[in-house]
């Protein structure tokens, strides 16, 4: 039975929207949903051309929303990307960059996969926003072949090279090239020492983790490129590494010693050998010389030996007057003694005999003696001057 409000009789109570509760507080009603509905149609009706009457609004409608879902199907893949569409979920094709085309949700959906820039993944330290970094002691220590412990943080660059497999045949390609490389890392370290590790070996080290990861994405069919994987920090654990560094100074000592040790002898050795090189040709120089002389000789002795039998008597004569210019040749006095003569001896002064150039510079000789000047006039020198015509 209704309510009403007149007379004595109960209150009717102040019905809500829906039939029924009260309004809400303050008089305000909340909005009626039948209402709404009836005015969301009427605003179609005003859009469509004719007041949307009859089937064909509908059809209208359809067109529009066919031609809204067939828009969605552009799309564009920008220059380093490729586009991999999917056709209810399965690959179909892998489109470059552009403008291009697929069929609309659901039927194709399209993934764009960079495939031109390098990728960075670092092991054993963390980036912050701020720029700080962060070391990650479980993933940097590890264990060399010679039983040291080693803290090693490096990085991965790797680039995307076949995106349909990049995108398929892993579930999280980032954190599998993540796990690969520390793996890689940790068994090239447990076949190397530390001393390689911290000198000479880290080119080494890097290559060998990179041939290493890469095979076993090769294995997995990840469609990733390891294109390098520079090392960041190799020392000793921070407990011991002041002691580390004095052993790693006094082998850098040891090794610029030898450097120093090999370029002396570099210079020296090349020096020696030239000086015995030397050596040995004037050897061989004096020993030619010396046999060359020897073999004149023996010729010229053979000469004069076959003079000799032809005329001793001249030859003999000839042989002691060349004796006689060599010895009395520098001479500049010359006394003889005639054999059998009780007179005194005969003084020869060559160096007064023989003309000489004047020499304006010297001083004038002293007057000579009696004894000397009258000998050039005597018998016997001049006899002695034919003895000795070979003067």
């Amino acid at each position: 039975m209704p309510w009403n409000n007149q007379g004595g009789g109960p209150r009717r109570p102040i019905q809500g929207p829906w039939g029924g509760g009260p309004p809400s507080p303050g008089g305000r009603r909340p909005p009626n949903f039948e209402d709404l509905l009836r005015g969301g149609q009427d605003r179609v009706r005003r859009l469509l051309p004719g007041g949307g009457a009859g089937g064909m609004g509908i059809v209208i409608v359809f067109v529009v929303a066919v031609l809204i879902w067939a828009a969605t199907g552009i799309y564009t893949v920008q220059p380093g990307e490729v586009g991999v569409v999917q056709r209810f979920g399965a690959f179909v094709r892998q489109e470059g960059n552009g403008l291009h085309y697929h069929w609309p949700y659901p039927i194709e959906t399209v993934d764009t996969v960079d495939v031109a820039h390098n990728r960075r993944t670092d092991i054993g330290l963390r980036f912050d926003r701020a720029g700080g970094t962060r070391e990650v002691p479980e993933e940097s220590l590890m264990l060399t072949g010679d039983g040291n412990i080693v803290d090693i943080t490096f990085s991965v660059l790797w680039t995307v090279s076949d995106a349909p497999k990049y995108l398929f045949d892993l579930q999280d390609p980032p954190a599998t090239v993540k796990a690969i490389a520390e793996s890689a890392m940790r068994e090239v370290v447990g076949r190397s020492d530390l001393q390689s590790l911290l000198t000479q070996g880290r080119a080494a080290t890097e290559t060998a983790v990179q041939k290493l990861m890469q095979g076993a994405l090769d294995s997995y069919g990840a469609g990733v490129l390891i294109s390098q994987v520079p090392l960041q920090k190799v020392d000793p654990p921070e407990e011991v590494i002041a002691a580390f560094r004095d052993v790693q100074a006094a082998r850098a000592d040891q090794e610029r010693m030898q450097n120093e040790a090999e370029t002396y002898a570099n210079r020296v050795v090349p020096n020696a050998r030239g000086k015995a090189a030397a050596i040995v040709q004037a050897a061989e120089a004096y020993k030619s010389q010396s046999v060359a002389e020897a073999q004149g000789q023996a010729a010229r002795f053979d000469e004069v030996y076959a003079s000799y039998k032809a005329a001793p008597a001249v030859t003999r004569e000839r042989m002691f007057l060349e004796t006689m210019e060599k010895l009395f040749g520098p001479a500049d006095k010359i006394v003889l003694d005639t054999p059998g003569s009780t007179a005194p001896l005969t003084y020869l002064p060559l160096d007064r005999l023989l003309p000489r150039p004047p020499a304006p510079s010297r001083p004038a000789a002293p007057p000579a003696s009696p004894a000397s000047q009258g000998s050039p006039d005597q018998g016997p020198g001049q006899s002695a001057t034919g003895d000795g015509g070979g003067q």
